[in-house]
């Protein structure tokens, strides 16, 4: 099962958007959400809460490809989000998510004991490239008890 695939099994949220996971890596997120008239705003283009999710769930994506290895050991959990809607976004969207610290000081944070936080940073874009939002999530790795 891919990490697309386990989001689209578990996020009830995710599935409701049609949101489709493009590429998940400890690298990069990519995550694309279909122009849909039933979450479209009242200009026409995709409602900000469908972007905060589609956002979300791209940093969501690349925290699971990255720290996938440690569930056994800490649940990942958004600590805090911030969004800045930036030109008027249109038809198909897609959000880039990138890692805003090296996996192996993550884990080692976790290995000392800690709880470790770290940003994700995302990009949403329309079809024609132009950067409509950007996002950053600040997770942390919650140590089971």
């Amino acid at each position: 099962m891919t990490v697309g695939d386990m989001l689209l099994a578990t996020v009830p949220m995710a599935r409701t958007l049609n949101l489709e996971f493009l590429e998940t890596t400890s690298e990069r997120a990519v995550v694309r959400m279909p122009d849909q008239a039933d979450y479209h705003n009242h200009v026409g283009g995709p409602h900000a809460g469908a972007m905060f999710t589609l956002a979300e769930s791209a940093s969501g994506a690349i925290v699971i490809a990255a720290f996938g290895d440690q569930m056994s050991r800490a649940v990942p959990l958004a600590v805090k989000a911030e969004i800045g809607y930036k030109k008027l976004a249109m038809g198909v969207v897609t959000a880039t998510a990138t890692l805003g610290r090296p996996v192996a000081d993550v884990v080692a944070e976790l290995d000392a004991g800690k709880r470790p936080e770290f940003p994700v940073a995302i990009e949403i874009r329309r079809a024609d490239g132009a950067v409509t939002g950007e996002m950053t999530v600040v997770w942390t790795l919650r140590p089971n008890a």
